[in-house]
């Protein structure tokens, strides 16, 4: 039997998301999901990423009709695996959930059949330590909303082979995405221990009362967030030079946190439950802000930056 699709393995937001991706780029696209009501739900799922894209003019009406054709649903894994050319687990961050879907995968499969998670915190070395081929497993973390975020983070295992990473980058490259190759298997992957330094700071000059939640949220959005999409902070640092930033960071490091847990703020906070959105209060009173406005004005913007980033240099 032919190996002509991609196999989904969970039918949640993140895998509805991929799933989006792979059709869109043409492939046969089959979602497996243990639960049956997710299952149900996952080719509509699916369909209303791609028609996010119709209504923002990142694709035809065509195209979504084409790509959602290529969309399948199956609740046998034995079944949908038959014909899978490579697989992205997708299912809830549990360890020992997702080290049993890749020890039955791996009996399932070929050698050659890449066996790949969409983890966003636990390593890849970890999930597939029962199976007997490490080899052909990799991390590729897609960014939330996966049918918009381009980044997909390509985590190389210490069992996994680097040239399969090269392979499946390129492969993501044809689906339109922006992969990069993280070298080795640490937590926080690539773009997460950023992020993560960046919120401990944010974090530690509202704690220091240096300045309001607010008012830092709105130093990162209006100031360098709006030139990272095309500015790197390596570009940053090349453009003004080494000998400029190098001062610099010699008289701000001494002076930013070096916390190795998260700040006692967090604690102080969810004592008092006090868990963010979800319980209407954490740094902000979420009684006086719109989420899902927050939300919506998110996404356009992340739309409105990739049609930019698309567009020809002039």
């Amino acid at each position: 039997m032919e190996r002509n699709s991609v196999l989904i393995v969970g039918s949640g937001m993140m895998g509805c998301g991929i799933a989006c991706c792979s059709a869109l780029a043409g492939n046969r696209t089959v979602l497996y999901d243990a639960a049956p009501d997710a299952l149900s739900r996952a080719k509509a799922r699916t369909g209303e990423n791609l028609d996010e894209l119709v209504a923002q003019g990142l694709c035809t009406r065509q195209q979504v009709a084409d790509a959602l054709a290529l969309v399948e649903t199956d609740a046998d894994l034995e079944h949908a695996s038959e014909t899978a050319k490579v697989v992205i687990e997708a299912v809830f961050e549990k360890l020992e959930l997702k080290q049993d879907i890749f020890a039955r995968l791996d009996a399932l499969l070929p050698v050659e059949v890449p066996l790949l998670s969409n983890t966003s915190g636990l390593r890849i070395t970890d999930i597939a330590a029962r199976a007997q081929h490490p080899e052909r497993t990799l991390t590729t973390h897609f960014w939330l909303p996966a049918n918009l975020i381009p980044l997909v983070e390509v985590v190389i295992g210490d069992h996994s082979d680097p040239a399969l990473a090269q392979t499946v980058s390129a492969m993501l490259k044809d689906w339109g995405k922006a992969p990069v190759i993280v070298k080795r298997d640490l937590p926080g992957q690539l773009a997460n221990r950023i992020l993560q330094a960046v919120i401990r700071e944010a974090v530690n000059i509202v704690e220091m009362g240096l300045a309001s939640a607010e008012d830092v949220d709105t130093a990162v959005k209006m100031g360098m967030a709006l030139r990272f999409p095309v500015w790197g902070p390596l570009e940053h640092v090349d453009a003004v030079g080494l000998d400029i930033c190098g001062p610099v960071q010699d008289t701000v490091l001494p002076e930013i946190s070096a916390r190795q847990t998260a700040s006692p703020m967090f604690k102080e906070l969810m004592d008092t439950g006090n868990m963010g959105y979800k319980t209407g209060r954490g740094f902000y009173d979420w009684s006086q802000k719109d989420m899902d406005a927050l939300v919506k004005r998110r996404n356009d913007f992340i739309i409105h930056s990739l049609k930019k980033i698309r567009e020809p240099n002039k």
